[in-house]
């Protein structure tokens, strides 16, 4: 997969980029990622990219000679081209996986108060957002949709499997623990060092369910839905979980 990323402050994505699971992909080359200064593309003798909008308001908005330059120097025809928008699409699990079946994606980043709407009128651009709230500039939701949508690339996390994960599982993720048992008065939870793997699954799945129920609600409803696709003691744990306030299983009525 190779991903292109236009921005006015590439320097910004080199941690990203270039450390822990994304830089080992990188240099294993399952991942091509290419940074393009827009300013590079400027024709202003100061390598301006931004200008004051028509209509007045507060802040600059980004000119659209640079990126057109940029996109056309690039080669931006035949790629999904990306916009980075609070107003775009929300990036969820389904749009990742979309994403990630692409071969090429380029991610234009806006700054300042964003950019000349002929940009992406013109080139078709898809908006895409990370949530209802506004940063400095398309930047760090750009690396957000990078790391998520390269993760999920064949080869980038080894053989993790993703429907396990958090949310993708449709629950938030139980508690983790590691080495001492004990540290500072608190013990690492009995079915977890119990040995049973039976025991353990269900340990993980009922906390995964309180968390869910307690911290989203919208989750826990949904999976709800699906409840006929357990088995008889997760059956029963969903069923004191969604009847009480706190509502552990037993270890003993596992079997």
């Amino acid at each position: 997969m190779r991903i292109e990323i236009l921005t006015l402050f590439p320097g910004m994505f080199s941690a990203v980029t270039g450390e822990s699971r994304l830089g080992r992909a990188r240099e294993r080359e399952i991942l091509d990622i290419a940074l393009f200064n827009i300013r590079d593309y400027s024709l202003d003798k100061h390598k301006k990219a931004d200008d004051y909008p028509f209509g007045g308001g507060a802040g600059m908005v980004m000119t659209p000679d640079p990126v057109f330059n940029a996109l056309s120097r690039i080669g931006a025809e035949g790629k999904r081209l990306i916009y980075m928008s609070p107003r775009g699409r929300l990036l969820d699990r389904a749009l990742i996986e979309e994403l990630t079946r692409e071969e090429k994606l380029l991610i234009l980043c806006g700054h300042y108060e964003g950019i000349d709407q002929r940009i992406l009128e013109y080139w078709q651009m898809e908006e895409i957002s990370i949530g209802d709230f506004i940063l400095t500039g398309g930047e760090l939701p750009a690396m957000i949709l990078v790391d998520s949508v390269a993760r999920m690339a064949p080869g980038v996390i080894g053989s993790c499997a993703h429907d396990e994960e958090s949310i993708y599982s449709g629950l938030l993720e139980y508690p983790q623990y590691t080495k001492p048992r004990e540290y500072r008065g608190m013990e690492v939870p009995e079915a977890l060092i119990s040995g049973n793997h039976r025991i353990i699954h269900l340990w993980k799945f009922e906390e995964s369910l309180r968390l869910t129920k307690e911290r989203r609600p919208d989750l826990f409803e949904a999976f709800l839905a699906g409840r006929e696709e357990l088995d008889k003691d997760e059956k029963k744990i969903l069923e004191r979980v969604e009847g009480e306030k706190s509502c552990k299983l037993p270890l003993s009525a596992i079997k």
